[in-house]
């Protein structure tokens, strides 16, 4: 939409190895954090009128992180607020559609990797003690979408649901990994055999789920300890186990080179 020349794949590859060459020394250890890669295209020449920008420069930002959530690895806890919903976009007019996708990408760029309209949610949700907040689907403001930094599943009866994408969710690399994961039953290290599928999941049923967990790029896989709504608090499974714990393991174990990658994920740097 926005017209932007692409690097090729080579390039992009080539740019993210030699990005992680000249920041080697700041890889954190096995297990203390990771490198964590934010490639950019940034736009400019002398363009004042509405076109395509003349040239781009390919930026790769580089930073050495350790676990996104203060609880660390352990259960975080999420509080969904009625009143802050997710954009909807599918049923909207054109015009609302760029307004949106402009608003995400200004995201992107200079903030987080989800609408503005929730950072005051997130904020007041963090001062009461919550990890981060839950949004709700901005037509039936019932069935659950994604907190503001990452996606969410949920499992019962080692039955494993997502909200599916619709135009209102944010379409994830480790959201599509986790999947991926989950449901290639040819993993000796899942001993769960679940199903997993993309559907609207009304809050009630998030309620009586059994376990849920998040997904992000910073997030990795952060298990669910408990999710408040209205003044209600429900706690869920957490721990050995726990298909959260199952799939985080087998992740972690590809990126680490502790398995085979059988999915063609990883590339070695020399």
């Amino acid at each position: 939409m926005l017209c932007m020349s692409a690097t090729s794949i080579d390039q992009f590859v080539e740019a993210v190895k030699q990005t992680a060459i000249a920041n080697k020394r700041w890889v954190p250890p096995i297990g203390k954090g990771a490198l964590y890669l934010r490639p950019l295209l940034l736009g400019s020449g002398a363009v004042l009128g509405l076109a395509p920008a003349p040239e781009y420069m390919f930026v790769i930002y580089a930073s050495p992180v350790g676990n996104y959530f203060k609880e660390g690895l352990s259960p975080i806890n999420l509080f969904i607020e009625p009143l802050v919903v997710a954009p909807e976009l599918s049923k909207q007019s054109a015009t609302m559609h760029l307004l949106v996708f402009f608003l995400k990408l200004l995201e992107y760029l200079f903030v987080s990797t989800r609408p503005v309209l929730v950072l005051k949610a997130q904020l007041m949700a963090k001062r009461r003690g919550f990890s981060d907040v839950l949004l709700l689907h901005s037509v039936n403001k019932r069935n659950i979408e994604e907190a503001a930094s990452c996606n969410v599943f949920i499992v019962k009866d080692n039955n494993v649901s997502t909200p599916s994408k619709e135009g209102t969710i944010l379409s994830a690399i480790m959201r599509k990994s986790i999947i991926e994961i989950a449901r290639d039953h040819g993993y000796e290290v899942i001993s769960h055999f679940f199903m997993l599928v993309e559907r609207s999941i009304p809050v009630e049923e998030l309620l009586e789920a059994d376990e849920a967990f998040c997904t992000g790029t910073a997030v990795v896989v952060a298990p669910v300890g408990s999710i408040t709504y209205r003044d209600k608090r429900i706690e869920y499974r957490t721990g050995a186990g726990t298909v959260s714990q199952t799939l985080y393991r087998r992740l972690t174990s590809i990126q680490m080179g502790l398995v085979e990658d059988i999915k063609g994920w990883t590339v070695e740097i020399e």
